[in-house]
């Protein structure tokens, strides 16, 4: 941790000179804050302590982050603040610090409680051009002017061709600022992060993002991904509220994944976030959601009540531009602005390819913006998109948002731009809205749809392209759609679904998108039918056997 070295040891000679001149005490003295040799070392910091003491136990702590500050830490080195406490100030790692993952640099709390970091218009900690590095149990909270210009947590590097291994924050709170965490690559050809763990975080009333990765811009001739190795588990992010004065970016999103390869985000949730968002921005928030990246897993995650301050964006989760061989799978959307799931490509580039969204859940989702759905995919030069075993309902009768627009939004929204789209399995159910929009009438060339419930509880609706049904039977022979083997697919039976009466709010939460039927419910293509591996478990963890019903849930859950 650099703070003003070179004048603190200038200070420590001239008061050497002075005392051999004088031979008296000058009280101030400076004291190198780390032992000449040795280590690794503990360091405890505390309000009660004194930055006279040595800070190697509880007994003798110091007192402030700013003489922590002054440390040089080594790998296997701690810093542990007193829990309970409230510290002003911030905690630098720069690059000739800690930097082994065998050996980490710890920064955590000690005794009872987590120990709070407050600093004063900047970000709370920062780690530049390093890593093996582990932050535990803090809470940090800015002021006025770091929600404008600070970080919880900021880990930066701008060096090229050097990944940087080793990052461990778990049991953190961060709030207050302009991202609660962020992790970034920040020149071109710079590398990032690897081997990332983020667990039990809190991200929470932050300005633009709540948890953020971000790297150089993507280029689809040499795709390259700054951060690798990313596992984010039980991250809770709500209320990040959105820069109404920015309107050139997008801000207000939960957990924002940029520049990623090999990544997982398990058991997160994201509410509430992206109400203050610019009313003119061309591009808006999400509550989990990912782009320019590869490989990327969101699983086993809840994304409600998100918002947008705009007319684009503000649903629960999404792949986004230049995204490839991603998976979104047993994730709840409920209650959302926008889409519950977007798949979207808005650049030519050809890198949007080879994604599944599989075993979801949207309930009640574009609530403000009547132009998404449910699910809604469309983008340019985008492929190989797979939808399958989903299950959506959606409705719309009396939405103030679709009433005022003339229209209301659909379970599944399909637009131009893509090819070799396949939904397969799925339970698309209204109160009479349309259960699928579709720009153009597309053939089976390009977009199959088999296997697949239609249900209604008002009058059955379906748009493909320019024309309009009024029932499965019609829309099939017109389509070409909903068939296999010259054999008709599909089913308009109802699911029964307690998710078509019941308030998003009740507690028994996505149980009622499982059908309550009392035989086993609408059947779907087989595993083999479909062509696709569809994973061992449904959307309640249960196993999949071969016996396929159609939506996100093979069995009724357990109470």
């Amino acid at each position: 941790m650099k703070r003003s070295r070179a004048t603190k040891t200038a200070a420590g000679v001239s008061v050497a000179v002075l005392l051999l001149v004088t031979g008296c005490e000058v009280p101030g003295v400076y004291r190198p804050a780390r032992p000449a040799t040795g280590g690794p070392y503990t360091f405890y910091v505390s309000p009660e302590g004194d930055d006279r003491n040595d800070g190697l136990s509880p007994a003798k702590p110091w007192r402030t982050l700013d003489h922590a500050n002054d440390v040089r830490f080594e790998p296997g080195d701690r810093l542990r603040l007193k829990g309970g406490a409230r510290f002003r100030g911030s905690v630098t790692l720069e690059d000739d610090e800690a930097g082994s993952g065998t050996k980490p640099v710890v920064i955590e709390s000690y005794g009872t409680g987590r120990a709070t970091i407050a600093p004063r218009g900047t970000s709370g900690i920062t780690v530049r051009n390093t890593s093996g590095v582990e932050i535990r149990n803090l809470s940090l909270v800015g002021d006025r002017r770091a929600l404008r210009e600070g970080v919880g947590i900021s880990f930066r590097n701008s060096l090229r061709g050097t990944r940087l291994d080793h990052v461990r924050i778990t049991g953190v709170e961060a709030r207050g600022f302009q991202n609660g965490i962020s992790l970034g690559a920040e020149k071109d050809g710079a590398a990032g992060f690897g081997d990332v763990r983020i667990t039990d975080v809190s991200v929470h009333h932050n300005l633009e993002g709540g948890l953020v990765f971000y790297g150089p811009r993507f280029e689809a001739d040499r795709p390259a991904y700054a951060h690798a190795g990313l596992r984010i588990e039980r991250v809770r992010a709500y209320a990040n509220s959105g820069d109404p004065e920015s309107d050139r970016r997008n801000t207000g999103s939960g957990i924002a994944l940029g520049s990623v390869r090999d990544a997982k985000v398990v058991r997160s949730v994201a509410h509430d976030n992206g109400a203050r968002s610019a009313a003119d921005a061309a591009e808006g928030p999400e509550g989990i959601w990912v782009y320019d990246s590869t490989r990327v897993v969101l699983e086993n995650n809840r994304s409600y009540r998100n918002r947008t301050g705009s007319h684009v964006d503000g649903g629960g989760f999404g792949l986004d531009n230049n995204v490839s061989s991603s998976v979104m799978q047993y994730n709840l959307a409920y209650d959302n602005d926008g889409p519950g799931f977007l798949v979207y490509s808005g650049q030519a580039t050809g890198a949007h390819k080879d994604n599944v969204v599989r075993f979801n859940m949207s309930w009640d989702d574009a609530r403000k913006l009547p132009e998404y759905g449910g699910i809604v995919a469309y983008g340019t030069r985008m492929k190989n998109l797979q939808i399958y075993h989903n299950t959506v309902v959606m409705r719309t009768r009396g939405l103030a948002s679709a009433e005022a627009a003339g229209n209301r939004p659909p379970a599944l929204r399909l637009r131009d731009g893509m090819r070799g789209v396949r939904v397969h399995n799925n339970i698309l159910a209204t109160d009479g809205g349309p259960l699928i929009d579709a720009e153009s009438p597309y053939g089976p060339g390009t977009h199959r749809l088999q296997g697949n419930v239609y249900y209604s509880t008002g009058a059955w609706s379906l748009r493909w392209g320019d024309r309009r049904f009024t029932g499965l039977d019609g829309w099939r022979a017109a389509s070409r759609q909903e068939t296999l083997g010259g054999e008709p697919t599909g089913l308009d039976e109802d699911p029964c679904l307690p998710a078509l009466f019941a308030p998003t709010t009740d507690g028994a939460g996505a149980r009622n998108l499982a059908p309550q039927c009392p035989d086993a419910g609408p059947g779907g293509l087989g595993p083999r039918a479909m062509g696709v591996d569809v994973g061992p478990v449904d959307y309640f963890g249960s196993r999949v056997t071969e016996v396929r019903l159609a939506g996100a849930a093979q069995t009724r859950p357990a109470d």
